[in-house]
């Protein structure tokens, strides 16, 4: 049983009930007198939490889809004069399911969290499921609920970048590279290089003996994909290695159990698979056992996030750390310096870093 917290605007009141129910906009300003320890479900779907990440996952692995009301108004520009609304938004346009299991939101949220809570800000979260539902989130965040906008899974030719100057919001970019020329929009970016990363997981497999290696990659809608999709390519057409076995992923466990499948009833299959997250990685080991095949010694492993269970494995998934807390804090810094006005450069979020544990070995001799 949840309680969902709701109000009129001049007061929050609270009741419980195990299903959410229509009412009036969620005051969510500190100003309103009342502060969110955990998570609370808004009647539009909005989650806005002030507490531990993980709780936001938890509650979102039992979420249902909810319809996103139109926005009551449009807004084309946030005067200076506005009243600020003390809480920044966060749209992520994923199946909650797949949000949930996800290692890298909690974390982030968590970073976002620890600035938050010294700005006495909050955070509201929407979980878009189409275009159309993401864009109204995003009108709804400029109608006044939030001050900025934190823009994640950059996509390949992004609209929200257009979005974001079109209804005036504030916005922090986060990349899987540095931004090109105007490629979004002037929005400040924090960018990671997820290249180095993994040119160097095929270095680990090459110099273990493999050359039959593939990469379950995940959607390519997504920049993030494309880079380590296309990193791998190139990692290993500069070894003269086949770089055509790639089977996409959609980053859930399902999709690495299937591509897995896909890649081990080849009649030669691949010796070592590369996998753009763990979760699809564990899963690809899980199938791997479930066939009789040894790990790592007839079929090695390599995930991407650094998933909490992944040291926990046997043996220790070999992948990438990801610093996804501090890649939080610094977002969400960078944000309330364009809020304020400021002129952010993009930033280099470092910290990526591959964690060698024992899911890497020699192939089978034939």
């Amino acid at each position: 049983m949840a309680t969902y917290r709701t109000g009129s605007g001049d007061g929050g009141t609270s009741r419980t009930a195990t299903t959410p129910e229509r009412s009036g906009p969620l005051t969510t300003s500190p100003r309103r007198g009342y502060r969110m320890s955990t998570i609370d479900k808004a009647p539009d779907g909005d989650a806005v939490r002030r507490g531990d990440a993980a709780a936001e996952c938890a509650r979102l692995q039992h979420a249902t889809a909810a319809e996103t009301p139109q926005a009551a108004s449009r807004c084309d520009a946030r005067s200076p004069e506005s009243v600020r609304a003390g809480a920044v938004g966060l749209v992520v346009a994923r199946d909650p399911e797949t949000l949930a299991s996800d290692t890298f939101f909690p974390g982030f949220i968590a970073g976002c969290e620890r600035v938050l809570a010294a700005h006495g800000m909050g955070l509201i979260l929407h979980v878009a499921s189409s275009e159309e539902a993401e864009r109204t989130a995003y009108e709804h965040l400029a109608a006044g609920r939030a001050d900025g906008v934190i823009l994640l899974d950059v996509r390949v030719g992004d609209p929200r970048f257009a979005l974001m100057a079109e209804l005036a919001l504030p916005a922090v970019v986060l990349s899987a590279r540095a931004p090109g020329l105007e490629e979004t929009s002037g929005l400040p970016t924090i960018y990671s290089d997820d290249s180095p990363a993994v040119e160097e997981l095929v270095e680990l497999f090459a110099e273990a003996g493999h050359t039959r290696i593939a990469h379950v990659s995940g959607p390519p809608r997504f920049l993030h994909a494309r880079v380590r999709g296309a990193a791998f390519s190139a990692a290993m057409r500069a070894r003269g290695l086949d770089d055509s076995f790639v089977v996409e992923g959609d980053f859930t466990a399902e999709s690495g159990r299937d591509a897995t499948a896909q890649l081990l009833d080849l009649p030669h299959p691949p010796t070592g698979i590369l996998y753009a997250n763990d979760l699809m990685a564990i899963a690809g080991l899980s199938l791997a056992l479930s066939y009789g095949i040894r790990v790592p010694q007839e079929l090695s492993l390599t995930g991407y996030d650094d998933n909490v269970l992944s040291a926990h494995l046997s043996p220790g998934l070999t992948t990438v750390a990801t610093a996804d807390r501090q890649r939080g804090e610094l977002a969400l810094r960078t944000l309330l310096s364009v809020i304020a006005r400021e002129r952010p450069e993009n930033d280099l979020a470092g910290h990526t870093t591959v964690v060698v544990r024992g899911s890497v070995a020699p192939p089978p001799q034939p």
